[in-house]
């Protein structure tokens, strides 16, 4: 992929401010490396910014560099960190003078397809200038081919494949959504898929990385786990995903949920004790606090909506 800005790669860049802009970019592959797990993830990152940097110099000795094409696939399941990835990705390759903004313009189905003919083609080119000089992400790309032919998604879905063409270099395309419907849909659009070079699978987490997730959520947030709190959150992870279904795929979506519900129940159980509270007893997260964030994990994993605050006739059943 060429420079964004002819003249204005990392290395052109005078004395202190290309100094300044190689320390956001540690600072952004830090970030990334900070993430857990994710190592194919983090390793191609690492490719493409070597890649960037050595093409430099051979354009400076005169050899031939091709560009590199950097159009997308993300394969994983909700929560395994593809839009987490996908933002600092965009930084980083802004920060390489590979992109001109690096920002993220996240859409779905419902922001591309429209209601007549020509429509859309009309809104998805709208969102392709909205992501030039950065990146687009389609969530749940797949369900741009579920109608079949006669379907407008088809129509989206040729309409990005031009856009590639007529753009090139300006921005980068992410499709992303579930691994067997990502799958099926690359499949029926084989040419889309030779497009988008680069496949990248984000996995399940274990228990392990999930316990890791919720420990540096909970640092974040300026809490800790109290005496017996941590075996307690690693069990209900642990059961979560020996379970499987809605909570256990939802990955570190999940764990916020359970982690920030747990904060709420603190929260509450504080209030009911009285205004004597020490410095401890704010920031300490008990086993109590995370079991009854398990059972309204569950109801809420078997009601598709639940509205923020509860009523007191279901805050009575946790």
């Amino acid at each position: 992929m060429q420079p964004a800005t002819p003249g204005r790669t990392l290395a052109a860049r005078p004395g202190e401010e290309a100094d300044d802009r190689r320390r956001r970019l540690e600072g952004l592959l830090g970030e990334l490396d900070a993430l857990v797990g994710l190592t194919e993830v983090k390793e191609l990152v690492h490719e493409i910014t070597a890649y960037a940097e050595i093409r430099r110099h051979r354009l400076r000795e005169g050899l031939a560099a091709e560009p590199m094409s950097l159009h997308m696939l993300f394969f994983g399941n909700p929560g395994t960190g593809k839009t987490t990835v996908a933002r600092l990705l965009g930084k980083i390759l802004c920060e390489m003078g590979l992109l001109q903004r690096g920002h993220l313009v996240e859409v779905e189905r419902a922001d591309l397809v429209g209601e007549y003919v020509g429509h859309t083609a009309q809104k998805t080119r709208q969102q392709v200038r909205k992501a030039l000089g950065g990146l687009l992400f389609v969530d749940e790309a797949y369900s741009l081919a579920r109608g079949g032919e006669k379907d407008f998604g088809k129509e989206a879905i040729d309409t990005l494949v031009k856009a590639m063409e007529d753009h090139k270099d300006q921005f980068i395309l992410i499709l992303a959504g579930y691994p067997a419907e990502m799958e099926r849909f690359i499949d029926a659009n084989p040419g889309l898929a030779s497009r988008l070079p680069i496949h990248l699978r984000f996995p399940d987490y274990s228990t392990r990385d999930l316990m890791a997730i919720a420990e540096q959520m909970i640092a974040r947030r300026q809490y800790t786990l109290a005496s017996g709190a941590r075996d307690a959150l690693y069990g209900i992870l642990l059961r979560l995903q020996n379970q499987g279904g809605e909570p256990a795929r939802g990955n570190a979506r999940t764990v916020r949920n359970l982690v920030e519900r747990a904060m709420r129940l603190q929260a509450r159980r504080l209030f009911r004790s009285g205004n004597n509270l020490t410095r401890s007893d704010l920031v300490e997260l008990t086993a109590v606090d995370f079991l009854g964030a398990e059972r309204w994990l569950g109801q809420h994993a078997r009601r598709p909506q639940v509205v923020w605050p509860l009523s007191r006739e279901s805050e009575a059943q946790l």
